[in-house]
Formats: structure tokens, C-alpha cells, sequence
């Protein structure tokens, strides 16, 4: 197999690539060739050293990938050899085979190709669980999204709409947006506006008649956060999913008390371990909005697996415009 390896943390370009030992699967293991994998933006968090775990070194990155199950370890019962699987990961994707346990493995319909698959991974996972484990979002509510043109953002717009809801999608570049999102029914949010504090509320008041978003998805953190919280509408959840913005923002909990706000977060990967058949339950939703044509994740580009350091790189200057995929033939 070859596979991608961290040596040691560094900027993307340090990373090499590897001819390894094909792998075998353990107790309850699953050994899957791997078709594509998902470039994201906590990939390169792990490889710079900056996320919150790392594997011991060398390792090989990659949260995501989807293939094709080449063989099963003992006690291994719902996917059998030959199966379409998308698998969620600690690391490992970055390469031609993986090992992933049975109950992060789940089927894939045959009608779906690989590139698709793994836009159905974390960010489709992360914006599903914002928006209805901690967001309780509810068919017929309004959802504001921020970062919309960011991958967690495309997807929570598309799986909203799926489900019955005004979606207001906002972002700083508001044509990028509207390109990612064509064919989604948004109504379109400007952050960039001069007077962010009162300026967000003003356009989201304008489109909701002066209620407020119902439950806001927010992936930038900062000034925007600030402002969403004054944006929302009376009994409104606010989920924080990420701080692209930089600044991690504070709440006061007395607007909490006034407004009757309810404010949580996210860390997708703790359901992942905890709660593997709500994982499951996600991902039987998302792969019925796909069947239906409703969530479509924009592929941007798709690399060799040598290309690596370019697909990182793209995303540490924020210019992935839609997914970036590893595809392994």
C-alpha cells in the first residue's frame, strides 16, 4: 500500500509519501480499499500540530474515505467483503487501504460514486448534527448560516432546505456563495456589510418579518458570532461549530436570560464515539437527501494521492471553493 505519512508537524509540504506493508484487520476491523478520501480543514489542524489530538508519529492523516471492503476481522457481522462503505476516521484516510472499526463503516447505495460519498462525511455529519441534535431545528423554522460557502456551511443549507426550512445563508462573498449554493433555495446574508452588529440583524429581520432566525448555525465565531446572537429570534438556539474567524467569542449570559437563548456547541467526533447509531441514523438521512437530489456537495477539485500538499495548501489559503478530494486510482 502506499499511504501519506507525518513525520513530524509541519507546514503541508513537509509531508511524504510512503510504500508500507499492506494492513490486516483486527477483532472486529474492517480492511477497506480505498477509492477517495476528503480533504478538510481539520486535516490540516492535525498535520501542523494545531488539533486538539494527534497520533503518535509517523501517522498517516485523513478522516474520511470511502472504498471498497477487501476483508473483515473476527466478529465483524455487518459489512461483508465486497461492500460500498464510507468510513469515518481518526486518521488513516491518506492512503490506498485503511483500517476502521465495524461501527464506523456505513453502506453507501450503488448509484453513488466514491467522489460524491465522502462529500457525505464530516461535513455533512457536522452540519446534520448542528442543526437537529443541538440545534433541534424543526420543518417550517428559519436556519441562519454563516460561513455558507464554506463545506460544513453548503451542507447544512442543502440538508435544511431537504428538511422543510427557510434557509438564510450568509458569507462575505456573497457571489461565491450564491455559485456553491445554486440549485439550494437561500435567501443570502452579506457579512460584509459596514455595521456588522447591526447590519446582520437588519437583513435577517428584513427576510423573516422582524422575528429573528429560529436557530443559528455559526462557523466563524467572532464578530459574527456577536452579531448572530442579536439576530436571533425569541426562544432561538445558536450552535458554534468553529472559529474560521479567528476570535473565540464570549457570551453574556444575561442576553441569554432576556431572550430566552439557548447556546451549545458541537464536537462531531465525540458522537462518532459515543453514539455510533445516531451517527448511523445521520447518515441514512443524508444518503436519502442525496437519492432525492437535495444535498449535491460542489466538488472543486479532485488530486492523486502525490498531490497532497497541494490540496492542503489550497485550503490553508482559503481558496477551496467547494470539496477537495484524494482519489486513489
Amino acid at each position: 500500500m502506499h499511504a501519506v505519512q507525518v513525520l513530524k508537524p509541519g507546514p503541508p509540504e513537509t509531508l511524504v509519501i510512503d510504500e508500507l506493508p499492506d494492513l490486516q484487520p483486527g477483532a472486529g476491523e474492517v480492511l477497506i480499499d480505498i477509492q477517495a478520501a476528503a480533504v478538510n480543514y481539520p486535516d490540516l489542524l492535525v498535520i501542523t500540530g494545531r488539533y486538539q489530538s494527534s497520533p503518535a508519529l509517523p501517522f498517516t492523516p485523513g478522516k474520511e474515505a470511502a472504498g471498497i471492503v477487501r476483508a473483515i476481522g473476527p466478529g465483524v457481522t455487518r459489512v461483508q467483503v465486497g461492500a460500498r462503505v464510507l468510513a469515518h476516521l481518526d486518521h488513516g484516510g491518506f492512503a490506498t487501504q485503511c483500517i476502521a472499526p465495524e461501527a464506523h463503516c456505513f453502506p453507501l447505495p450503488e448509484a453513488m460514486g466514491f467522489v460524491d460519498a465522502v462529500g457525505l462525511g464530516l461535513a455533512a455529519q457536522t452540519a446534520w448534527f448542528a442543526l437537529f441534535e443541538r440545534g433541534h431545528l424543526q420543518g417550517g423554522e428559519t436556519v441562519l448560516i454563516t460561513g455558507a460557502s464554506g463545506a460544513v456551511g453548503q451542507a447544512a443549507a442543502q440538508i435544511a432546505h431537504g428538511h422543510g426550512c427557510t434557509v438564510l445563508a450568509a458569507a462575505s462573498n456573497l457571489p461565491r456563495a450564491q455559485g456553491l449554493l445554486e440549485g439550494t433555495p437561500c435567501h443570502f446574508v452579506d457579512l460584509g456589510v459596514p455595521n456588522l452588529r447591526d447590519g446582520l440583524r437588519q437583513q435577517v429581520h428584513a427576510t423573516t418579518h422582524g422575528k429573528g432566525a429560529d436557530v443559528v448555525i455559526d462557523t466563524l465565531g467572532g464578530d459574527v458570532f456577536d452579531a448572530s446572537l442579536r439576530a436571533l429570534a425569541w426562544c432561538g438556539r445558536i450552535v458554534t461549530v468553529g472559529f474560521a474567524a479567528g476570535r473565540i467569542p464570549e457570551v453574556k449570559a444575561n442576553y441569554l436570560l432576556v431572550k430566552n437563548i439557548a447556546a451549545s456547541g458541537l464536537q462531531w467526533t465525540d458522537y462518532l464515539e459515543r453514539q455510533p447509531q445516531r451517527v448511523a441514523q445521520a447518515h441514512d438521512d443524508l444518503t436519502a437527501l442525496w437519492t432525492r437530489g437535495v444535498l449535491r456537495p460542489q466538488v472543486m477539485h479532485t488530486f492523486a494521492l502525490r498531490d497532497i500538499a497541494q490540496a492542503l495548501t489550497l485550503i490553508d489559503m482559503r481558496r477551496a471553493e467547494g470539496r477537495l478530494v484524494l482519489t486513489m486510482a
